[in-house]
């Protein structure tokens, strides 16, 4: 399980690792060779590729010539090459490179940058690793003119257009491109805090971010969403008795930790044997959504799905999902016919396109107003809009129902202003979960799911394909699909978030980013499953 960690508990865990045995040192060298490993992986079969490490004062620095020293062991014919921030007096790794005969630049003997922006422009894999966990914003001075020069060479390198003699007639739609420079950042990208993911202007978009013993709160939140690339975990080797580290509660969702959570199928089994789910939603503005969600709700597995809606919605929406069982509300009995319903159901989800109607509003609170007969719930979209109307709304549902909120209703949920709240994800998402005593599903890039217990499980996703409407139907179905099936309720919004956001993922590579729609996602959660296995 990967842990997500502060710039302060990575410290505490670092330093009981250095005090038990696993020096700093020795924690350095791994870094180095975890780093060394994926840049030897993009190289690839280049001959003779080149690599410039840009180096700092601090440990980060030192990462990166340990770095050096490992690619230039394990590839001979790879030119490595280091520009340093400044001297880095007695250290016997910089020593080490000498020796080897590795190029070594300083940043004070480059007035004007030329000889920094022709390493870069010449490389094949730029590894940054000039500041790590300790940055203090922004960056100034001689930091600020490496970056920024840097970045003005990769931007060359990448618009680059050769000479009309190089010219590819297989390639009918202009000139051959120079191949693109790849960058490594180690831990994290230079100018981003560990904690808040604030970004400086100048930091460099890193393809992949290789990250040490714990992933950083940072690289889940904000700017730093944008530059962090793909992000590569190395754990060092740190002892499980590493008692920091181990009390750690935050953790980001894998695909072995999702297995684990799966619902057990029987072939000695029925359709009563995976219960009900049973969807209030729809309005005739939304009509879409309920069948969202009762697709979802089977996808992951329910056995059956029953849809409250109004009757136009059901008419109009009942040939295309005929798996679905209806309850029609007419203009009388609707909270009656609905509160028959949930005796017999094993999860219920409110909310996808409900709409927030005064008769809606009416209907909600008093399917509410009586929580001896409610199931396990999930509170959507119109629903939450509703109840941030009410005092203590939270009161009004039983205890460790999920909430599925986007960062809008979130802020109405709370009274936090969107951009206070998307900047402290982490902490408004525990504290409400904590003081609601419900589960915290906080949507957007790295979904967060936070229980009242403190703990937060962070999604290992960020997929703009996912900013679609209907795309968060589909979650709140997959969530009481899973529900149904008796998962405990922390763990269905875990499953659900994880598979949501593979399937998204999956849906792009088929349709492209831009072009998913949100009943694609849903038809490849069960490729996903496949996978899962």
């Amino acid at each position: 399980m990967i842990k997500v960690v502060t710039e302060t508990q990575i410290r505490a865990i670092e330093a009981e690792a250095d005090a038990n045995g696993v020096s700093y040192d020795e924690m350095m060298q791994k870094a180095g060779r975890a780093v060394a490993d994926r840049v030897i992986l993009a190289f690839g079969a280049r001959p003779r590729p080149q690599v410039t490490i840009l180096v700092g004062s601090g440990n980060n620095g030192g990462d990166g010539l340990v770095t050096g020293l490992f690619i230039a062991k394990d590839r001979p014919d790879a030119v490595v090459r280091y520009y340093l921030l400044k001297e880095r007096p007695d250290d016997l790794y910089l020593q080490a490179a000498i020796e080897s005969g590795l190029l070594i630049a300083y940043e004070s003997n480059d007035g004007d940058k030329r000889l920094l922006r022709n390493m870069i422009a010449s490389s094949d894999v730029v590894v940054d690793a000039l500041f790590g966990i300790g940055v203090h914003l922004p960056l100034r001075d001689e930091a600020q003119k490496v970056l920024r020069f840097t970045r003005q060479a990769l931007n060359e390198r990448h618009n680059a257009q050769p000479d009309d003699y190089t010219l590819d007639l297989s390639n009918l739609t202009g000139l051959e491109k120079a191949p693109p420079i790849i960058v490594i950042a180690i831990d994290l990208p230079s100018g981003v805090e560990a904690n808040t993911g604030k970004t400086d202007k100048i930091t460099l978009k890193a393809d992949e971010t290789v990250t040490f013993i714990a992933a950083k709160q940072g690289q889940f939140l904000g700017e730093a969403i944008e530059v962090i690339g793909h992000l590569v975990f190395a754990n060092l080797g740190l002892p499980e008795k590493n008692k920091t580290l181990a009390a750690i509660s935050d953790s980001v969702l894998d695909a072995d930790t999702i297995r684990d959570l799966l619902p057990a199928r029987s072939l000695n089994s029925n359709k009563g044997s995976y219960g009900k789910a049973l969807i209030v939603a729809g309005s005739p503005n939304y009509i879409g959504a309920p069948m969202l969600s009762a697709q979802a709700a089977y996808r992951v597995g329910a056995g059956l799905v029953t849809v409250a809606a109004p009757q136009s919605v059901v008419y109009a929406i009942a040939p295309q999902i005929p798996e679905v069982t209806w309850l029609p509300l007419a203009s009388k009995n609707q909270t009656e016919n609905i509160m028959a319903s949930m005796t017999s159901s094993s999860a219920l989800l409110i909310g996808p396109g409900l709409s927030t109607d005064a008769n809606v509003q009416i209907r909600l609170l008093s399917i509410l107003s009586n929580q001896t007969n409610l199931p396990r719930c999930v509170i959507d979209a119109d629903a939450l809009n509703i109840l941030s109307q009410q005092n203590e709304w939270w009161t009004l549902l039983p205890e460790h129902s999920i909430l599925t909120p986007h960062p809008g209703e979130m802020s109405r949920l709370t009274g936090v202003k969107t951009a206070q709240l998307q900047a402290d994800r982490f902490t408004i998402a525990r504290d409400y979960a904590q003081k609601w005593k419900h589960i915290v599903v906080l949507k957007g890039a790295h979904t967060l799911i936070a229980t009242p217990d403190g703990d937060i499980a962070v999604s290992p996703f960020k997929a703009d394909a996912l900013a679609k409407a209907g795309t968060g139907d589909v979650l709140s179905g997959m969530i009481v699909g899973f529900l149904a099936q008796g998962v405990k309720p922390a763990n269905a919004a875990k499953l659900a978030v994880y598979i949501h956001g593979a399937a998204g993922l999956a849906a792009a590579k088929t349709h492209g980013n831009r072009a998913v729609l949100a009943h694609e996602v849903s038809n490849h959660i069960g490729g996903v499953l496949q996978q899962l296995g």
